[in-house]
């Protein structure tokens, strides 16, 4: 197969499934075929593409030395999509540790968030992760299905099958997720 052409789900699967038996050629084949894919998950959550790069190449780290606790039985891109946004979120809290503050004075006033880079339930991508970290203290089994379902619109049984959970267990995680995300996200106004 020529190497533009993007491979089919089965194909991933199959790639996926000679990889984790230790086809190293396999492996590489199917982190150069969901590379572009997580790279669009990453930057679902850091729209800053440097750090959207980073993020990837660290999911794909992860991928490649994980493969084999992927059980096979959903799709290999369900598996890769949670890897992934657990590597944007771990970018993130890495940078959010490395920052350093500064004088607001000094640089002027902060931008109005993009539109661009602006989730659809909270202010900006930031206030969103933001209120994932605090909701995680006490309740971290929410964060990822709701992350999952409303940031990147998995449907609930692609996220039972890949959290391991039922599917009403989900659902109920999600709607708690939502409720206590909801007053995280208000504008401060």
């Amino acid at each position: 197969m020529p190497m533009n052409e993007a491979l089919s789900a089965d194909e991933i699967d199959e790639l996926a499934r000679r990889a984790r038996s230790g086809d190293r050629d396999a492996l590489e084949a199917l982190l150069a075929a969901v590379r572009p894919r997580a790279l669009n998950v990453c930057r679902g959550v850091l729209p800053h593409l440097p750090d959207a790069e980073d993020a990837c190449q660290e999911a794909l780290l992860n991928i490649a030395n994980k493969i084999g606790s992927w059980g096979g039985r959903g799709r290999f891109t369900t598996w890769m999509h949670v890897v992934a946004v657990n590597s944007a979120r771990s970018t993130y809290r890495r940078m959010k540790n490395q920052a350093t503050a500064t004088d607001p004075l000094e640089h002027g006033p902060l931008d109005k968030p993009d539109p661009r880079t602006t989730s659809v339930i909270a202010g900006t991508r930031l206030d969103l992760l933001e209120a994932m970290e605090t909701i995680e203290k006490d309740h971290p089994q929410f964060v990822e299905p709701l992350l999952l379902r409303d940031v990147y619109g998995l449907s609930y049984e692609e996220i039972a099958e890949q959290i391991g959970a039922p599917l009403g267990t989900i659902k109920a995680q999600i709607h708690h997720g939502r409720r206590l995300a909801r007053p995280l996200l208000r504008s401060s106004e």
